[in-house]
C-alpha cells in the first residue's frame, strides 16, 4: 500500500478480478433474495440467459454493428477535424487565444440540448448519431490535444531551432512525434466518452442500434435486456480501450 509502488501485473490482475467479483457477489445478493423486486433488478443467470438468446440473433449483431458504425463514424470525424485544431492551439499563442475559449465555452454545454439543430442540419437520418457523438467528442479533444502539445519540453524545439530547422520541420520532426504516446491515451479517454454518447445519440428517430434495443426493452419493463444491452456497450468499450492499451505498448514501448 505504499504510494505509487508497483505491485506487479499477477497482483494488478488478481485485485482488477476480485473487484469484478465483488460487484457480482453483490448483484446475486440484491437479486437472488429478492431484496430489490425481479422486475428492476433480475438475476445473474437470468441476463446470462438473455444475453446467450440475443447474441445468437441476427437481430441484436445487426443492432451491435450500427452501433459500432456510429461510435466510430462520430470519433473518427472528430479525429480528423480536431487533432490539427488541438496541434495548432497548443503550438501557437495566437491559436490558443483563437481557439480555446470557444471551446472552453461550448464544452460545458451538454450535447442532448444539440439535438433540436442536429435535426434542422442534418435530418434524422445516420449523421444525426455520428454529429451527436462528434460534438460530444470534439470540444474536449481539441483541448486536451493542445494541453499535450504544451507538454513538449521546450528544450527539445529551441534545439531544434538551433539545428537549423524551419518552424513547419519543427512542428513536422519534433512536436508531433513528442506528442504521439500522450496523444494515444487522449484518444482512449475520447473513444470512452463516445461510447458514453451512444445511448443519447439513439435516441433521434432510431429503430437499430443497441440504445434503440434498450429504450425498447425498457418500455416493456424487460430489465433482463436493459442489463444485457449496459453489459455488450461496456464489453465493446473495453475491447476498444485494450486495442488502444496495446497499440499504445507496440508502437512506444518506451512510455
Amino acid at each position: 500500500m505504499q504510494i505509487f509502488k508497483d505491485i506487479g501485473s499477477r497482483s494488478f490482475g488478481i485485485t482488477a478480478g476480485s473487484s469484478f467479483l465483488l460487484l457480482l457477489l453483490l448483484w446475486s445478493a440484491l437479486s437472488y433474495t429478492e431484496a430489490v423486486n425481479p422486475i428492476f433488478l433480475p438475476t445473474p443467470d437470468k441476463v446470462l440467459t438473455e444475453m446467450i438468446h440475443l447474441l445468437g440473433t441476427s437481430e441484436y449483431w445487426h443492432h451491435i454493428g450500427i452501433s459500432v458504425f456510429r461510435v466510430m463514424g462520430g470519433f473518427l470525424l472528430a479525429c480528423v477535424i480536431g487533432i490539427p485544431i488541438g496541434i495548432f492551439a497548443g503550438t501557437f499563442k495566437f491559436g490558443e487565444a483563437f481557439i480555446e475559449p470557444p471551446m472552453e465555452f461550448i464544452r460545458y454545454m451538454p450535447a442532448v440540448a444539440f439535438i433540436p439543430l442536429i435535426m434542422v442540419w442534418v435530418g434524422i437520418g445516420e449523421w444525426a448519431k455520428v454529429m451527436l457523438i462528434f460534438i460530444g467528442c470534439f470540444f474536449q479533444l481539441v483541448l486536451m490535444v493542445a494541453d499535450n502539445v504544451r507538454r513538449v519540453p521546450h528544450d527539445l524545439v529551441q534545439a531544434s531551432f538551433t539545428l537549423g530547422a524551419s518552424r513547419w520541420k519543427v512542428i513536422e520532426t519534433v512536436l508531433i512525434p513528442a506528442i504521439q504516446p500522450q496523444l494515444m491515451h487522449t484518444l482512449r479517454l475520447i473513444l470512452g466518452w463516445a461510447w458514453t454518447y451512444l445511448v443519447v445519440a439513439e435516441l433521434v428517430a432510431v429503430n437499430s442500434g443497441l440504445g434503440y434495443a434498450i429504450m425498447k426493452a425498457q418500455r416493456y419493463l424487460n430489465t433482463d435486456q436493459i442489463f444485457v444491452g449496459i453489459i455488450v456497450i461496456g464489453l465493446l468499450g473495453l475491447i476498444s480501450d485494450r486495442i488502444f492499451a496495446l497499440m499504445n505498448k507496440r508502437f512506444f514501448p518506451w512510455v
